[in-house]
């Protein structure tokens, strides 16, 4: 074979899936650590959208060229997530939906502990939301969450944390992870990145409205307050010189606004159509009105990869990484990385926050080739869109 991932241990046996676990647990860290930038100023995100884990070695790949048909199975899933991990050695991982492919997974925990057993053996923090296909093994889809939210290094909730949101909330996955300063400077107890988490949904209960799932209002109204709770603490910091905290979202099915771009106002390809609601809940309006979110992150149409921006906020797609997801012969799988980088203040010498968000996509080629590298969001340009924006009058 000429993947990237040919070589593929079986990590689906029992033994192999304890060792794993015992290798995490080697590594001495906690159940529930800090999520933090580092020393030299920055916070690394890989994203990793549609798995479609199944059974491991017994299930085939799909969309493969002919050459790479013989062998070719979940374990070149595997492969290439271990792969990312060791090339950018990421501060988190995400993993956006369609973790395991329900329909060909004969026992969900099995397949979601395979899944994710790369990420755990890392002693990398991970977290997960779902996508569509999650349920449809043996677990129901709150019975999929629970167990992602069980296991180990995960920073995953089934729901927001208790007393952090008053009243019932739609679906499971609905959370949000604050991100530390640098250790030893005065943004090191404040959040300077904040990442929101959403479940947004399988498909439309609503009989009079087909397709998939949506955000919906009680998810939104937790966004709005949690949203709100951060900016507030975080203008508290002596360091945050009056501005917001930016934010990053990750979920699964795309929002309506995503079919807003053609190729002249993005970066990446589109090579399908965008599968998102047929309703539009008004989750974008909802984000640009909070004002903190830079950009957005799904998967679910896994030959799409394109970043676009619309009213301040960048769209963006993964592009599929599992082997037994729908593809494209000889386009590779692929993965998104996000890079948060600090400023280093002039009067106090130290990191203070955040300067810049850029991206960029690694191919499962045999250089693991990086593309599209693209600044999302920077506090000089928002200082000139705020500037922009504001009319003269005579």
């Amino acid at each position: 074979m000429k993947m990237g991932s040919s070589c593929c241990p079986d990590f689906v046996s029992p033994l192999c899936l304890l060792l794993f676990f015992l290798a995490g647990a080697a590594t001495g860290i906690g159940e529930s650590p800090v999520l933090r930038f580092g020393r030299n100023g920055q916070f690394k995100v890989l994203q990793v959208a549609d798995m479609h884990f199944a059974d491991g070695k017994t299930t085939s790949c799909l969309d493969v060229l002919p050459d790479q048909v013989a062998g070719c199975s979940d374990l070149n899933t595997t492969a290439f997530v271990e792969r990312m991990i060791k090339a950018e050695k990421p501060d988190f991982i995400v993993f956006t939906g369609d973790n395991i492919f329900g329909l060909d997974a004969t026992d969900a925990e099995k397949s979601l502990d395979a899944a994710f057993a790369p990420a755990i053996s890392s002693g990398i923090p991970w977290a997960a939301v779902l996508g569509n296909h999650d349920q449809e093994s043996t677990l129901s889809r709150e019975g999929v969450m629970r167990h992602v939210a069980r296991m180990r290094r995960t920073l995953s909730r089934v729901r927001p944390p208790p007393g952090s949101f008053d009243g019932d909330i739609d679906g499971f996955g609905n959370y949000n992870l604050e991100v530390a300063g640098v250790d030893g400077t005065r943004m090191v107890n404040k959040s300077v990145l904040n990442l929101y988490f959403l479940d947004s949904g399988d498909y439309s209960t609503v009989p009079s409205v087909p397709g998939y799932g949506w955000i919906k209002p009680s998810q939104q109204l937790w966004f709005q307050r949690t949203s709100s709770n951060l900016q507030k603490e975080y203008r508290s910091a002596p360091a945050a010189q009056k501005q917001l905290a930016p934010g990053l979202v990750y979920f699964h099915i795309p929002l309506p606004e995503f079919s807003s771009f053609d190729a002249s106002n993005f970066t990446g390809v589109k090579q399908e159509g965008i599968s998102s609601a047929s309703l539009n809940s008004g989750f974008f309006a909802t984000m640009v009105e909070a004002g903190d979110v830079k950009a957005v992150f799904t998967g679910h149409d896994h030959v799409n990869d394109f970043c676009g921006e619309l009213t301040g906020i960048h769209l963006c797609y993964a592009g599929g990484f599992g082997y037994h997801a729908y593809g494209k012969a000889g386009w590779w799988r692929r993965a998104r990385v996000v890079l948060a980088s600090m400023e280093k203040t002039e009067e106090a010498g130290e990191w203070g926050v955040v300067k810049s968000i850029k991206t960029w996509k690694r191919l499962d080629d045999e250089r693991l080739s990086t593309i599209d590298v693209q600044t999302l969001w920077s506090m000089t340009s928002a200082g000139r869109q705020r500037r922009r924006k504001i009319p003269r009058r005579s």
